[in-house]
């Protein structure tokens, strides 16, 4: 394993730990995922590099567009949820009632 594959696998991997246990504040939640995303869409960029392919491919800016949505969304429902409930905090939403 080389250690570019190591870095990508441990900021995938310690970004998937901090969702997993820092659960407290919706923006904590979704700066993970966008750690996320980002150190997925290093990986695919530097596919292409390491396998020496002739050409790039689309995945890389496919996924940097899906990621794009992802954060506006998120940063939309934490507005909304913030003035609504008041607070960021996870524990404060009830996600049974409409």
């Amino acid at each position: 394993m080389t250690p570019l594959h190591l870095s990508f696998y441990s900021a995938f991997t310690l970004s998937a730990l901090g969702l997993a246990c820092h659960r407290t504040h919706l923006i904590s939640a979704l700066l993970c995922l966008e750690s996320m995303m980002l150190s997925m869409y290093v990986a695919l960029s530097m596919w292409p590099i390491q396998t020496q392919a002739p050409s790039s491919t689309l995945l890389p800016i496919l996924m940097l567009t899906f990621s794009a949505c992802e954060a506006g969304t998120g940063l939309a429902l934490l507005v909304a949820s913030t003035r609504t409930h008041g607070s960021d905090h996870l524990h404060n939403f009830n996600l049974l009632q409409c």
